[in-house]
């Protein structure tokens, strides 16, 4: 018997038939809002061909117990995100305005907890 080689296109195949389509599908990120909650939150990525698609596979993989109440869809190639090179550029500007972090302040017996 012929053993089969990486050309013939009779041979088997390791992959899934549908994993051609999950490949060629836009990357998703999902953020969900729960019951509880105001903002929404990061869940995951999933693969969809377009935004219904993506917030109906949201819906069914990301809130299976009925913990949301609204779903958004971006696709990952429209987030823009800052480098971790970048990180004293963002972010240490901020640490030379002590008016930003009262830790100078005494607070009163009588305020309690903060």
């Amino acid at each position: 018997m012929k053993e089969p080689t990486m050309n013939d296109k009779s041979a088997p195949s390791s992959k899934p038939a549908g994993t051609k389509a999950l490949r060629d599908w836009p990357l998703w990120e999902v953020f969900v809002r729960s019951k509880q909650g105001l903002e929404h939150k990061h869940c995951g990525s999933l693969h969809a061909s377009d935004s219904q698609h993506a917030l109906q596979m949201a819906r069914d993989v990301y809130t299976r117990r009925q913990e949301g109440v609204s779903i958004w869809v971006i696709p990952s190639n429209q987030i823009s995100a800052s480098e971790p090179e970048d990180k004293s550029e963002f972010f240490d500007p901020a640490s030379d305005k002590i008016y930003r972090h009262p830790t100078f302040y005494e607070i009163p017996e009588e305020v309690g907890h903060m």
